[in-house]
């Protein structure tokens, strides 16, 4: 059986505690710019670039074609920005439940972890750093096997962020991993399930406790929903011959 060398996280809502501050951060942002939408419609968007969000919302609302597209997106997302880097700033963020045993564990395997996030670099390093995962990462966000983690990789990185896989193709690339049958890719939205689809992971897993629930993960493309990443270690000893 392949063995496993790559896990890809989602941040939000997967190993960063989200409690829908994201999603009223985006709200907050469209109502002061004329954006209408509602809390389905933001929540359904979670996990994608949040720049694309802002663009195919006002395409929504104008028209595809209509010239004040660009300027109003260029608005919006200033102001999402603002608000969202100053709530991380102000407030901090904390490890999901079983975040930091499940790094742990996968440490003590030699299997590296990856982080993505729909969110841009600035805002990921502020969350990066409240939480001191930012240690031993050098300049390009690229770690070593003693820091927490291997990788971070932002949307703002990639040539499109997801539904597209190629954040967790570029941190196959820049971990050296050649078969994507040895990776796991968890997130809790339907974008992160169906990048993980795109990329052809060995593993697929939704996780419950973030921003969608098991409902509304069920019918986008996985292999496992879990309730939390507490349950990744033993579904990991129960399925693969993992190697140092």
């Amino acid at each position: 059986m392949q063995p496993i060398e790559l896990v890809v996280f989602d941040m939000a809502g997967t190993t960063v505690t989200d409690h829908h501050e994201v999603e009223r951060c985006f709200a907050l942002a469209a109502a002061e710019t004329g954006l209408f939408v509602t809390d389905e419609r933001i929540l359904a968007m979670q996990g994608l670039a949040k720049r694309y969000v802002f663009e195919t919302l006002w395409k929504e609302q104008l028209g595809d074609v209509h010239p004040d597209v660009n300027h109003q997106v260029d608005v919006s997302y200033a102001a999402f920005r603002g608000i969202l880097e100053n709530h991380y700033a102000t407030n901090g963020a904390t490890p999901t439940e079983g975040c930091l045993d499940t790094f742990a564990y996968l440490h003590e395997r030699g299997i590296a972890i990856a982080l993505t996030t729909g969110f841009y670099r600035t805002v990921t390093d502020i969350i990066l750093d409240k939480l001191g995962w930012l240690d031993g990462l050098d300049q390009d966000r690229v770690g070593s096997r003693d820091s927490l983690i291997q990788l971070s990789i932002a949307s703002d990185e990639v040539e499109r962020g997801r539904p597209y896989p190629y954040m967790i193709e570029r941190a196959m690339a820049t971990l050296g991993v050649t078969n994507p049958k040895a990776v796991i890719n968890i997130g809790d939205t339907p974008s992160d399930l169906l990048s993980g689809r795109a990329a052809g992971v060995g593993l697929n897993l939704g996780i419950t406790n973030g921003t969608h629930t098991q409902e509304q993960l069920e019918t986008y493309p996985h292999d496992l929903l879990l309730a939390s990443l507490v349950d990744l270690p033993q579904l990991v000893d129960s399925r693969y011959f993992v190697v140092s």
